[in-house]
């Protein structure tokens, strides 16, 4: 069954007490929520919107917004508003693959290496791989995506005398968590979380908007005694969640 017009779902909601940002949101929330609105589907642009509905581009664009920063839609510069996946999961006390997380859920994983080089160890960097100022270390950063969309910008600094062929894998083929764990097996994980802003630059990285909130993991990984990594892991807050599970 052909889905209907955009205004005509509107008009079935009738008049009601609700203000016309909240009756779009309610709308857009129905088709998604019923799957006439399948995850990646394109929702009409804010022009779109404005001339099917007859509302006002301030109310339209407050309704896309609200819908963005609860989850269900995902906007990407210069690109368009699309009906967001699921949030993924990660585990908040474990160290997993990414690629093997998109697998479980049946998804397709690819990436994008943006930089992979040799550079030396400033302070702040030494104190976290526990080594002299100046000394080699292997610097990836890689953008992750689950079926195309972009879900994690993976920021990492890499002791270079623990994994001296760094630089000659291909990690579009193999994650760095899969290779380092075969050369450096992990025994001892550090994870920080925060929310944070992305900077502009990540933000085209991970095709969100400037101002949207992002979760930050800052890791530490340990083979034996020695420190292998330290990263940072941005993912968009509107496509990602961190889940645990303690007892006493």
């Amino acid at each position: 069954m052909p889905t209907p017009p955009v205004s005509a779902l509107v008009a079935q909601m009738g008049e009601g007490p609700a203000p016309l940002y909240a009756r779009v949101k309610q709308m857009i929330a129905q088709q998604i929520q019923n799957g006439s609105w399948p995850p990646h589907h394109r929702v009409p642009s804010e022009s779109e919107l404005v001339s099917q509905l007859g509302f006002s581009r301030m109310t339209i664009n407050r309704a896309l917004r609200e819908l963005t920063a609860e989850g269900l839609l995902v906007r990407m510069q210069g690109v368009g508003t699309f009906v967001a996946e699921p949030k993924t999961r990660s585990a908040l006390f474990e160290v997993n693959n990414i690629a093997d997380e998109i697998a479980a859920r049946g998804h397709q994983h690819t990436c994008k290496v943006i930089t992979l080089a040799e550079e030396t160890a400033g302070s702040e960097r030494a104190l976290a791989l526990d080594m002299r100022e100046g000394q080699r270390v292997f610097h990836s950063l890689i953008v992750h995506y689950e079926n195309g969309i972009a879900v994690q910008i993976e920021d990492r600094f890499v002791n270079a005398q623990i994994a001296p062929d760094y630089l000659k894998q291909d990690f579009t083929q193999q994650t760095p968590y899969a290779y380092l764990s075969q050369v450096a097996p992990l025994t001892e994980g550090e994870h920080v979380v925060e929310a944070i802003l992305a900077e502009p630059e990540e933000c085209r990285l991970l095709q969100i908007e400037q101002g949207e909130p992002c979760l930050l993991i800052r890791r530490r990984t340990w083979s034996g005694r020695q420190p292998v990594t330290a990263a940072r892991l941005i993912h968009p807050g509107s496509r990602h969640r961190l889940e645990g599970r303690f007892s006493k």
